[in-house]
C-alpha cells in the first residue's frame, strides 16, 4: 500500500511538471510495458524529477519530501517535543541549564515586594549592642504572617512557615499589625492598625515534626506512603510599638510572718 501511495503521487507530481512547463514533454521516457516492474518505474520518475527540478518558481518542491514514516518524521517530532519542553521551562520560574535546576534569582525590589505581600520587612543583621530580651510590657498585639494570624507580647517566640530572604539573627518588622491592646485601651485595625509595628528577631530556621500520608484504595492494590516535614521560622518579638504602654508597677510583696513553732506539751496520765 505505501508503494503504491507513492507512485501515484509521483505520477501527479510528473503530470504537473510536465503541464507548467512544456518544454520538457520532448524528453525521452522509458518504454511502457503491460506490467512494468514497480521499482523501475519509481527509479526512472525519480531520476526526472531531480534532473528536471526548476531553480526557480516552483516552491512545492524546494525541499524533499518523505512518504514513509522513517526516522526523518522521528527527530522531527523530537526537535518539537525539544522545543515545546524549552518553552515550558521559559515559563516556570525555575530555570534549567546543563540538565541541573537552579534557583530563581530575584531582585531588591522583587524580594521586598514579596515580603511586603507576606507581611514583613527584614531591616538588616542585628547589632551588638540590640538588646534582644527585655522587660515584660503589659502590651500584646495580633499580627497576620502569611495566612495565619498570632497573638504576642514582649519576649514571646512564635513558629511561622518559613519566611524567604531572611538568615539567622536579623531583624524584621512584622507590618500587618491587626489589633493593639493594653490594660487602658485597645485598638482595632481596619483591617490594619496605622503606625503600628511588630519588631521581632529570626532565631533558627527549623523543620516541623513529621506527618505520614497514607492513601489507599481497596480491592485495587494501591498503597502509598509518604512523609512531610514544614519548614519554620523561629521569631522572638522584642518590642510592639503604636499603643502607649503603661508603666509596670510591680507590686510588693510583703515578707512572710516569721511562723511560732508549737511546743510539745507532754500530758500526763
Amino acid at each position: 500500500m505505501a508503494s503504491r501511495r507513492c507512485l501515484q503521487v509521483l505520477t501527479r507530481q510528473a503530470s504537473a511538471l510536465l503541464s507548467t512547463n512544456p518544454s520538457l514533454q520532448s524528453l525521452p521516457f522509458p518504454p511502457t510495458f503491460p506490467n512494468p516492474p514497480l521499482n523501475t518505474l519509481t527509479s526512472s520518475f525519480l531520476h526526472i524529477l531531480a534532473d528536471t527540478r526548476p531553480t526557480t518558481g516552483c516552491a512545492q518542491w524546494s525541499h524533499l519530501r518523505y512518504f514513509s514514516s522513517g526516522a526523518h518524521n522521528d527527530d522531527g517530532n523530537q526537535e518539537e517535543e525539544g522545543e515545546e519542553e524549552e518553552s515550558d521551562y521559559d515559563d516556570d520560574d525555575v530555570s534549567v541549564s546543563g540538565g541541573a535546576r537552579r534557583k530563581r534569582e530575584y531582585t531588591a525590589e522583587e524580594k521586598e515586594a514579596e515580603a511586603a505581600d507576606i507581611g514583613y520587612k527584614v531591616i538588616g543583621p542585628l547589632g551588638e549592642n540590640d538588646q534582644v530580651f527585655k522587660p515584660y510590657e503589659p502590651v500584646f498585639a495580633v499580627v497576620q504572617i502569611g495566612s495565619h494570624q498570632f497573638k504576642v507580647s514582649n519576649g514571646d517566640s512564635i513558629f511561622t512557615e518559613r519566611l524567604k530572604f531572611c538568615e539567622v539573627n536579623e531583624k524584621l518588622i512584622l507590618n500587618k499589625v491587626l489589633l493593639l491592646g493594653s490594660t487602658t485601651q485597645t485598638i482595632v485595625g481596619r483591617p490594619i492598625v496605622p503606625d503600628a509595628a511588630v519588631h521581632a528577631v529570626v532565631e533558627e530556621h527549623a523543620l516541623d515534626a513529621k506527618v505520614i500520608i497514607f492513601k489507599k484504595k481497596r480491592r485495587k492494590n494501591y498503597r502509598r506512603t509518604k512523609g512531610h516535614r514544614q519548614e519554620l521560622t523561629k521569631l522572638r518579638i522584642i518590642d510592639i510599638q503604636g499603643i502607649e504602654k503603661p508603666e509596670n508597677i510591680v507590686a510588693e510583696v510583703p515578707p512572710k510572718a516569721a511562723k511560732k513553732k508549737q511546743e510539745k506539751v507532754a500530758v500526763t496520765a
